[in-house]
């Protein structure tokens, strides 16, 4: 399968991004609202239309940066909120990335990727992250797709490939996922080791 520039950028022209629910998930708005430092350097990869930059941005938070290998993605984000610091949108591969952030956020990149990326994918956030810094977001607790993303995948397989390079602080069933993703979520928060 080739999960290529080319693929994502016709997905976003044609729209074809079923798992985009067109706004900020509730589970992030809420763990983005406990937030108090609007210093931290944020990275939110693989972002998409990426409505969780574009709520930091109008919280107040400065250092919010989205790496996405489709251009028409981050158009998308830049035509949406125009104040958002074109800099901070990144047109680039994810795994080439070379940066330190302080927080980084999971949401359904990790299902876009195909799933034999998983253990490079824990590799690279530790390789991003500060010491201490945290990877939170929403994983699919779902057997979903094995043929196209969203790919799927359980809670069991996923600890695999962070549990020697984080804390896994919270990794647990979503208790606040929107109706149609009820009971096929998982919340987590890992910390660098």
């Amino acid at each position: 399968m080739n999960l290529s520039k080319e693929f994502w950028d016709n997905r976003y022209k044609t729209k074809n991004i079923r798992w985009d629910i067109g706004e900020i998930s509730t589970p992030l708005q809420h763990y983005f609202d406990q937030l108090t430092n609007k210093n931290i350097k944020i990275l939110i990869p693989g972002g998409g239309n990426s409505y969780e930059a574009e709520y930091l941005h109008n919280k107040g938070f400065q250092n919010v940066y989205v790496v996405d290998i489709s251009e028409v993605a981050l158009s998308n984000v830049k035509k949406r909120v125009p104040t958002f610091p074109t800099n901070q949108l990144i047109l680039q591969d994810f795994f080439e990335l070379n940066d330190t952030f302080d927080l980084i956020i999971e949401q359904t990149f990790f299902c876009a990727l195909h799933p034999n990326l998983r253990a490079l994918y824990a590799e690279k956030m530790s390789q991003l992250l500060q010491n201490n810094g945290k990877l939170v977001g929403l994983l699919f607790n779902d057997a979903l797709h094995d043929n196209h993303p969203p790919f799927g995948g359980s809670k069991k397989e996923y600890i695999t490939y962070f549990k020697t390079l984080f804390s896994l602080t919270v990794f647990e069933n979503c208790y606040n996922s929107i109706a149609s993703r009820k009971d096929r979520e998982l919340f987590i928060n890992l910390v660098k080791k």
